[in-house]
Parts: C-alpha cells; structure tokens; sequence
C-alpha cells in the first residue's frame, strides 16, 4: 500500500504542475487571438503592412498555443487517471470499497460454476480482479475465468504474469492509456461491424474519374490565372459541379461505409497509443514476447497502422459537414479518394485488426492477474502436474480479508474424493467455494491464495448453489438435477474437479441420503476428484466401501462460555458436534 501511496503524492504533485501549465495557455491562447484581432483593426484603421504581419504571426502563435495546449489536456487526463487508479487500489486494500466494474453482463447462470463460484457480479472474482477499461479487456478477462487453459499455456501465461507483476509503472501507464479511451461495448461493436463489412472495391470508371475531373479543375484554374480570361471561370463551375455528381454516386457509398462509426477515430487512435506502449516495451516472457511479435505486420507496426485508419476515418468525417464537404469535394473529390483508401486499408488489413485488438485485451487481463499477484505477495503460483494430484497448503479464498482468514492444508491423493461435514456456519461452503476458486484461477494461469500448491489442471464442475428459475418454470430441485445430470455429461468426456455442496435439498431425507450415496457412486466411478459437503453422517460410511478413494474430512464447532466457537480448521474423520439445536435453544425458538 506505500507504494501506492507515494504514487498518490507524485501524481497530485505532477497533476498541480501541468495544471497550472494548462491554465497559463489557455490565457496566452486567449490573448493571441485579441492581439491578432487587434492588429487586424489597426490595419484597417492605418493600412499599414506591418499590422499584418503581427496579426498574421498572432494568427501563428495561437496554433502553436493550440498545439501545447491540446498536449497538456492529454497529459492532464493521463496524470488524473493515475491519480484515480492508485487511490482506487488504497481504497481497495484497505476494505473501504471496490471501485471496479463487476461484469454482471458476462454471468452465465448455465455455466458449470460462474454463478456458484460467484465468478461475476458484487463482490465477485472478476470485481475483485478486473484491472481493464476496455471492452475487450473485460471481454477477455471474462472469457478467462470460464475457461481452462492447457498446461503449457497456464506455465506460459504465469511467465507472462510474474514478468508484469513486477512491471507496476507500464502496467499503470497502461491502464492510464487504455481509461483514456474512454472505449465501449458499443464502440467495439462499430469497429468490429465496420471490419466484418466486406465491401467490393469501387468501378475502375469511378477511380478514373476521380482523377481526372479534379486535375481538369485545377488545370483550368491554373489556366485561368495565367490568361485571366473570365469564360474558364464557366468551365471551372461546370467541372464543380460534375465533381459533386460524382461524389453523390457515392455517397450512399460513403455513408454505408461510416455507419455507426461516430466517434471511431478517436477510439481506434488511443487503440494506437495502447498497442505502442505494447510494442515499445522490452519483454523477456514467452507469453509476451509471442504477443509482441504479432504487432508487426507488413513491415511496419500495427500502431503505425491503426494510426493510419485512425486519421482516414477522422478525413471522412468531414462529409458531414456541408460548407467543408462541397468545397473539398467540388475541388477534388476528397472523401471519395478517402473512401478509396479506407477500402484499400480494409483489404489489406482487416484480418489482423482483430488481433491486434484482442491482443491490447490480453494484455490487460494479464495486468488484472499481475495485479492480484503484486497486491498478494503471500499468494503462489501453482505447480502444474500431470498425475491427477491436487493439493494446497494453507488454502484460503483469495477475497476473504487476509487479516482474518483462516487457511487450510487439503490434499486430494491418494484419496480423490473428499466427503465433508460440519454445523451450519463451520465454514464448508467457503472451504468449497476456495477450493473452486483456486483451481479455477490455477487453471489460467494465476496465483492462488495459499503457501503452496500443486495441481493437475482440470475442468470444473460445481453444484452449490442454485435458485428456482421461475421463468423457465422449474423448481430448485428440478434445477438441480438438471446440472447434475450436466456434470455426469461432463464427466463422460474427461475428468474434472467437482464440488456438491448439499444436494438434493428438495426431496425426503431418506431419498436424499440415499441419492447422494448413488451420486458419490457415479462421480468417483468416473474418476472425478473434488468433495461434497453434506449434514447426513450416513454418507459418511461410503468411505468404508471405497477407502482408498474417499476420505472423511470436518469442520468442527465447539461450545465455549455458553457461545459457539468456530475455528473454520479443517480436521479428518466425521463431525460430531452440532450447533442447530444450541442455537435455536439459546435464541428460544425451543
């Protein structure tokens, strides 16, 4: 958090200095352009030439003012977003809030485990990580979480991820940069439509004439001003107004072609700026490096490109507005010669422009992942096997309050399968729901809250916590159902990592004693390693008839001073204390 904190200092520092640059500007830009007013009255008033000058020079000085002034409001826009992003992660880090989008838009309530796992929402696993601010960050970091990579892809992604975890500066530029952009669902939409948009390219007749009939119109006017005869004035109109038929051919064309684009440049620039933060940065991970290499193209870089595109949608911009439009139009046919090379750059490059994009947004969820590891110096990176061993020492949930979590060590080998029990409130669910969220960032690459880990990467299928859908008419225990059926599918293709946490809820007890029992049967038959948290102790005794598969696991409650202590450690063997009926002795239900 110190760190954070001299940031703030530096930045508030570095914001008072530009800002008072900023402000002296604009009042020098606003004094040239009285001066330059000034000195055109004089001149009026005087005819004298030297007032012309000095207004012309004035005229020259506000340009460049503008030039500074337009540099320092970027920089002043950079310098607030640093500031903001390092007060955000002290606001963090010390529990006040979490100032980050939470991605509810991505939830899946049919995934194997995001709305179980609390992967996306308030206080989810994405809020809690997400350190991007474009679209296609959030979009890949999402995409992230609900997948699983291949072991040699988590090994390089950790590569990539010890590597910007130490990289605090460019990872904050970076964001920096990318909040800047001010970029949306709805700009990424209009850029990828624009890309998707295939276009034949125009009639040769087309790009003949719009050659020829703006080189007519200016060697008639040169023409004009060499013989001054005033009937090339007539012809000059003509050759006008021919040119503006031309473009009204086009210009449903044209219109087609910038459609939904408002504000497209400006994206498609700072997109430009993001990836030659990327592409100017030395690199020594794989992962990174491979991402970096893939920014070349044609010889040239792909923000040298995206600038490009970037200034040709900014030129045809001009078609909507009628006095600039009629005039560079009727002269030289200028948005069509734009059209025809914003075509040309769509030929040439649109097959990389969506990879050039989607690499600012790996590059911005590893930052999330880098970010979790530079706040959590204590978390590790999992080793990776290939034997089908799990295991954790001192496992936590990585959003639990790390003053006051308690951590666990759990081991899924020999025994792959692990039955739990405990009281209400002994904290089975979190166990469960740490136990998921680990493999689950291990599984992309991530650190993991404990002191040390080692995991065989593996799907992950959970059963936890389901709600009536009422829209699709179904009850909770038809829902749940449903997803066992969806994980024993699963598991017909592959193993994987599964989590029950009290199933069937919704029948007798007898016929849910027994159909746990039968579910136990079935996942462990199908070489499914994980746990399932249950009250029945009948459960239990499975162990007797597969004792070199599952293993009996406790959380235990303890009754001190006439108050129920929890230690939320986990302990072998079955739970024998129980808390419901203290509890509701003590609150006098009975």
């Amino acid at each position: 958090m110190e760190v954070y904190q001299n940031k703030v200092t530096h930045f508030s520092s570095v914001y008072n200095k530009i800002n008072k640059k900023y402000n002296s500007i604009s009042i020098l830009r606003l004094l040239t352009v009285f001066l330059c007013l000034f000195m055109l009255f004089y001149y009026i008033k005087t005819n004298d030439i030297l007032y012309v000058v000095l207004a012309f020079l004035s005229f020259i000085g506000f340009i460049f003012l503008m030039r500074i002034h337009t540099k320092l409001s970027f920089q002043k826009q950079l310098t607030t977003a640093l500031l903001k992003i390092n007060e955000n992660e002290i606001a963090y880090l010390k529990r006040e809030k979490i100032p980050f989008e939470n991605g509810i838009e991505f939830n899946d309530f049919h995934h194997p485990y995001a709305y179980d796992l609390d992967v996306f929402g308030d206080h989810s696993l994405f809020q809690n990580l997400n350190r991007t601010a474009t679209f296609i960050g959030k979009k890949t970091l999402a995409n992230q979480l609900l997948r699983l990579f291949s072991s040699e892809t988590i090994l390089e992604n950790q590569e990539g991820i010890k590597e910007l975890k130490t990289k605090i500066d460019w990872r904050q530029d970076f964001l920096a940069l990318a909040i800047v952009s001010t970029d949306s669902k709805s700009s990424y939409d209009s850029i990828i439509h624009w890309n998707s948009f295939k276009n034949n390219s125009l009639p040769k007749v087309l790009v003949l004439l719009s050659f020829i009939f703006p080189a007519l119109f200016f060697g008639i006017l040169m023409a004009y001003f060499i013989t001054s005869k005033t009937i090339l004035l007539s012809y000059l109109t003509y050759v006008f107004i021919a040119n503006m038929i031309i473009l009204g051919k086009s210009f449903k064309r044209i219109q087609s072609e910038i459609a939904k684009a408002d504000n497209i440049d400006k994206i498609i620039k700072q997109y430009s700026l993001l990836v030659q933060k990327i592409e100017a940065e030395t690199f020594t991970s794989k992962k990174l490096i491979d991402l970096q290499q893939q920014l070349v193209f044609k010889h040239a870089t792909a923000s040298a490109h995206l600038k490009q595109l970037s200034e040709l949608f900014s030129r045809m911009d001009t078609i909507s507005n009628f006095v600039t439009a009629t005039f560079f139009n009727g002269t030289f046919l200028f948005n069509l010669h734009v059209l025809r090379a914003l075509l040309k750059w769509k030929e040439d490059y649109s097959e990389e422009l969506e990879k050039w994009i989607a690499i600012i947004g790996e590059f911005e969820a590893l930052s999330s992942l880098a970010n979790l590891a530079y706040n959590n110096p204590d978390f590790v990176f999992p080793e990776i096997n290939s034997e089908y061993k799990i295991g954790f020492s001192d496992l936590s949930h990585p959003l639990l309050n790390p003053a006051t979590r308690v951590g666990n060590d759990t081991h899924f080998y020999p025994e792959s399968f692990m039955i739990l029990t405990g009281s209400n409130m002994s904290g089975k669910s979190t166990f469960l729901r740490s136990l998921g969220v680990n493999m689950v960032l291990g599984g992309i690459g991530s650190v993991v809250c404990a002191s040390k880990a080692n995991i065989h990467p593996l799907p992950v299928l959970v059963s936890m916590r389901l709600s009536d859908s009422l829209a699709d008419s179904e009850s909770y225990f038809f829902a749940e159902i449903k997803r066992l059926k969806q994980i024993m599918v699963a598991l017909e293709d592959k193993p994987a990592f599964v989590l029950l946490d009290e199933i069937l809820r919704g029948t007798n007890s007898d016929d849910k004693r027994n159909g746990t029992i039968e579910v136990v049967k079935k996942v462990i038959a199908k070489k499914a390693i994980g746990a399932i948290a249950t009250h029945d102790i009948e459960v239990c005794l499975t162990t007797n008839e597969f004792p070199d598969i599952l293993t009996n696991q406790c959380f235990e409650v303890e009754i001190r001073n006439n108050e129920l202590h929890f230690d939320y450690k986990l302990r072998n063997g079955i739970c024998k204390n129980k808390s419901a009926t203290f509890l509701m002795q003590k609150m006098g239900v009975i």
